[in-house]
């Protein structure tokens, strides 16, 4: 068993030895090198991926070209194209890595063969549906209500020490805001 997994799950559902042993035997890890994409649009997403060590990003490109980023994925996050993968549709968006990553990755039918045989993961990925819904809704009321170095401040707290990992530009696009902005509050705190 995957020790990083392993405790995700048993911080968010209560499951058996049995139920973590029957996940993890369907789990495949992978690596992804610096720059190389995980996914691309137009693709059939069939995985989606725990990140064990690495950092990659979502983003979707619009139709002038402009790059906008929806998700950084750094460890014990998950990370995929999940409308795709869960409706079983192309892929919008490009995941690429940040850095070298290593990742555990699980099928859209091992995971339907999960929930027969271990129903206590229809509640895990629940609570993890619940979460990242919540997640997403406080980034969008937080786009809306509060400025730029109060969504920075928000952004830290989600993605701790991510600064130190991700460009300047990359987070100033995650924000909706540009990279002279957030140089501006990132100097304002000393964070520079």
């Amino acid at each position: 068993m995957h020790p990083s997994i392993t405790k995700h799950i048993i911080n968010h559902i209560k499951a058996t030895k049995k139920d973590l042993q029957v996940f993890n035997a369907v789990l495949n890890e992978i690596s992804v090198g610096k720059g190389q994409f995980l996914l691309k649009p137009g693709t059939h997403v069939k995985h989606e991926h725990f990140v064990v060590k690495g950092c990659l990003r979502a983003y979707y490109m619009d139709d002038k070209g402009s790059k906008h980023i929806i998700q950084f994925a750094i460890e014990n996050w998950w990370v995929g194209d999940f409308d795709a993968f869960y409706n079983q549709i192309s892929s919008k968006l490009y995941i690429e890595a940040i850095e070298d990553s290593q990742l555990l990755c699980i099928s859209y039918d091992s995971l339907h063969k999960i929930y027969e045989e271990a129903p206590v993961f229809e509640r895990y990925f629940r609570v993890l549906t619940t979460h990242a819904f919540i997640a997403q809704r406080k980034r969008i009321l937080s786009t809306l209500e509060k400025n730029t170095q109060e969504r920075y401040l928000e952004f830290c707290t989600s993605y701790p020490n991510i600064e130190d990992r991700v460009a300047n530009y990359d987070i100033a696009n995650y924000l909706g805001v540009t990279p002279e902005n957030l140089s501006r509050v990132r100097k304002k705190l000393n964070w520079s």
